[in-house]
């Protein structure tokens, strides 16, 4: 049985727009991953990587941090960290010299060490061998990609998974997460995503509109959204014809039907492909 409710991520990396996608058969080697966004407040981040990123890839991100909510461990500023700590720290960050590593002042970061198939079970994704690898590839996706985020004149580059490990005799997964990611974790500014609710949804298209929806709704509230802008959360490219695109909004009528039915979400129509999300209220104590 699963047993975590909630992923709590930062909202920026919820919010930009292409990092995770819907991707055809062949996409994965045409693609590469290249995605700047402006946040706001002068802040603009980048993703950078040799593959796009999918919808398990997402799923796979968000069972991640959920599962560094309640069980992660806490590595703190390196002017105070423990002898481990801090050796787990320089694994993370990998200064160029002893000069850059005695002067940085290093950033909470949060590690998680459990198993590949409990990941697997928290997301809702098949526990047998060739789901284990799937899963396994997805967090080599992940740790491949790079951020840069730039805020005024300052510009920091970090990795979406700082350390990942895994072994296949033991089934044991280790992943790290990048300070903006861990500071999401452990009560900072974040958009939390529903995992009870990404179980129930079943499409690609639902569970990526689900995401989106939830990194700018925060739950008892509500906002009004096109079939066009929903489209653009799953398709970020333009369609290539008028039929594409007729496709793409029967796909995203669907979607908003099972958001609705499988997620809980109350949704009215107001107007021609145009919908008001009211996102379920909170139902337990925790933020």
């Amino acid at each position: 049985m699963a047993d975590l409710s909630h992923a709590r991520i930062d909202r920026a990396h919820a919010l930009a727009p292409g990092l995770f996608r819907s991707l055809g058969p062949s996409d994965r080697k045409k693609l590469k991953l290249d995605i700047t966004y402006d946040y706001g407040d002068g802040e603009r981040l980048e993703f950078r990587g040799f593959e796009p990123l999918g919808v398990l890839d997402m799923r796979v991100f968000q069972g991640l941090v959920a599962m560094a909510g309640p069980e992660g461990k806490l590595l703190q500023n390196s002017a105070t960290a423990s002898d481990v700590g801090k050796r787990l720290l320089d694994l993370l960050y990998e200064p160029a010299d002893d000069e850059i590593k005695q002067a940085v002042i290093k950033p909470t970061s949060v590690v998680i060490n459990d198993s590949l198939r409990r990941l697997a079970r928290e997301i809702g994704a098949p526990e047998d061998g060739p789901g284990i690898k799937r899963l396994k590839k997805s967090i080599e996706r992940l740790f491949s990609v790079t951020i840069f985020v730039q805020s005024g004149r300052r510009r920091i580059g970090s990795r979406l998974l700082s350390v990942y490990a895994s072994d296949e005799d033991t089934g044991g997964l280790r992943v790290a997460f990048n300070p903006r990611l861990a500071a999401a974790v452990i009560g900072g500014a974040h958009a939390r995503i529903d995992l009870m609710e990404t179980r129930a949804l079943d499409s690609d298209p639902a569970r990526l509109i689900h995401q989106r929806l939830s990194a700018f709704v925060d739950p008892g509230k509500s906002r009004e959204v096109s079939a066009e802008t929903l489209s653009g959360y799953v398709w970020p490219d333009p369609a290539d014809t008028p039929r594409t695109a007729r496709s793409r909004i029967t796909k995203v009528r669907k979607a908003v039907d099972e958001i609705r039915s499988a997620a809980g979400w109350n949704i009215t129509k107001t107007g021609t492909d145009k919908w008001r999300f009211i996102r379920p209220r909170l139902i337990e104590n925790t933020a």
